[in-house]
């Protein structure tokens, strides 16, 4: 972590006025590289075209290769580099992070985003003269030069390239992307499993709200491994087929990989874009029910402290959310868990929801901020996404999930699930301005 919100911050009450729990946060750009796209708009394409990312393994070597299918981004390392201006011997967790922060902060229109400061080499997101944070999620690292280090390593000590080794850990990742982009105010990771990224957009928004940051670019990142790979499929929770959340007959989820990102900006900064921002982050609460290491609580208790707690940042009744994106992985406990907890909080009346990651997979640290772009898109164009491969809706549930992709809704306020191992529970609610 670098830098403090407190000795960064040069006053008390920042540069945007009244700070505190009800001061504004305004999404000013998105960024998002998936398996179902490269960007915002090759994404929403996919989601609208109802095209999965999922397929056999390219990329990734594992034993499993012919028998799990997972959502991997379509782009060598060499190409992801290319792309963001990152070394390709970059781990690929950071790679896909640069890709996805770089796209966001160019959609804000930031000053100096994505075009290279040469005094400095680096990105020049702090041209911009506002106190920028960069926080970012992510759980697996530079595990997967890792896992290429050491077999060399073990059959032959002199073997062996010590610049994979020293990218493992979670925290790399985000201090070389926080490099490329020139952010040194405030830089940090969380990693909270699969509400990682949720976590890190609304911590950002507590930081701008209190007066410690002017921008911050928040969401998280995660690249497949075979660690990954082999612990899930351990847990007897991969599916071999495409996954269908919220199905009767779900077997388990499909892994991906890619990230998601959004700007945040306080109101002093939004008054000075070219344009008028995308959305406001309106809720967001986490809530930790501890039930299981692994496993969410069987009534989803952790999952409803979560949606009630952002309901009551808010301000909002359950009635005023218009489309709920589930976190929907597709194993038995998670659904279940979800969808007792929505029943509690939304009955008897129930907004449109579906899972996105029955097109992108379970993308484990990255999802959340994935999933805070596509919410975002939706709010901006009305859109209710698809459950894909739904064919018999949960015997259990008084509701049924959206199956086919629509457009022009007027959907005003959008919930965002991430719910975690150990019951790290998130949610977020995306509001129109």
């Amino acid at each position: 972590m670098k830098g403090s919100p407190v000795t960064n911050a040069s006053a008390s009450t920042g540069p945007s006025g009244a700070q505190g729990l009800h001061a504004p946060v305004w999404v000013a750009g998105t960024g998002v590289i998936s398996a179902i796209g490269q960007n915002r708009d090759q994404c929403l394409q996919s989601l609208r075209l109802g095209q999965a990312g999922m397929a056999p393994m390219q990329r990734l070597e594992s034993i499993h290769k012919d028998t799990i299918p997972v959502a991997e981004v379509k782009l060598s390392n060499e190409e992801l580099a290319a792309f963001s201006g990152l070394a390709p011997t970059s781990s690929r967790t950071a790679l896909l992070s640069a890709v996805a922060a770089l796209e966001a902060l160019a959609d804000a229109g930031l000053v100096g985003a994505g075009a290279r400061d040469e005094s400095s080499g680096s990105r020049g997101a702090t041209s911009v003269g506002w106190r920028t944070g960069f926080i970012s999620a992510n759980s697996v690292g530079g595990m997967d030069l890792t896992e290429d280090f050491y077999p060399a390593f073990l059959a032959d000590p002199a073997k062996g390239r010590l610049r994979q080794v020293i990218q493992h850990e979670c925290g790399a990742a985000t201090e070389a992307v926080a490099d490329l982009l020139g952010i040194n105010h405030y830089v940090s990771t969380i990693s909270t499993a699969c509400s990682s990224s949720a976590n890190a957009i609304f911590f950002g928004a507590r930081l701008i709200k209190h007066g410690y940051l002017d921008v911050v670019i928040a969401g998280g990142t995660d690249s497949l491994s075979r660690f990954t790979l082999n612990g899930f499929n351990t847990l007897m929770i991969l599916d071999n087929a495409w996954c269908k959340p919220f199905d009767e007959n779900r077997k388990g989820l499909n892994l991906g990989e890619g990230a998601g990102y959004v700007v945040l900006v306080s109101a002093a900064v939004a008054a000075t874009l070219k344009r008028p921002p995308l959305a406001r982050l309106s809720g967001y609460a986490n809530a930790n029910d501890a039930y299981h290491q692994t496993a969410s609580s069987p009534d989803g208790t952790g999952s409803f402290m979560a949606m009630k707690g952002a309901l009551t940042l808010s301000g909002l009744a359950p009635s005023e959310i218009d489309y709920i994106n589930l976190h929907g992985t597709g194993t038995q406990n998670n659904d279940i868990a979800e969808g007792t907890a929505i029943k509690r909080l939304f009955d008897p009346t129930y907004p449109p929801m579906s899972s996105t990651k029955s097109f992108t997979g379970h993308t484990l640290g990255g999802c959340g901020g994935i999933e805070a772009v596509f919410s975002v898109l939706s709010l901006q164009g009305g859109y209710i996404y698809p459950n894909l491969r739904l064919e018999t809706p949960m015997k259990e549930l008084p509701f049924e999930v959206a199956t086919t992709f629509s457009e022009g809704r007027p959907i005003n306020h959008v919930l965002s699930n991430s719910f975690g191992f150990g019951g790290n529970c998130t949610s977020l609610i995306f509001s129109k301005l």
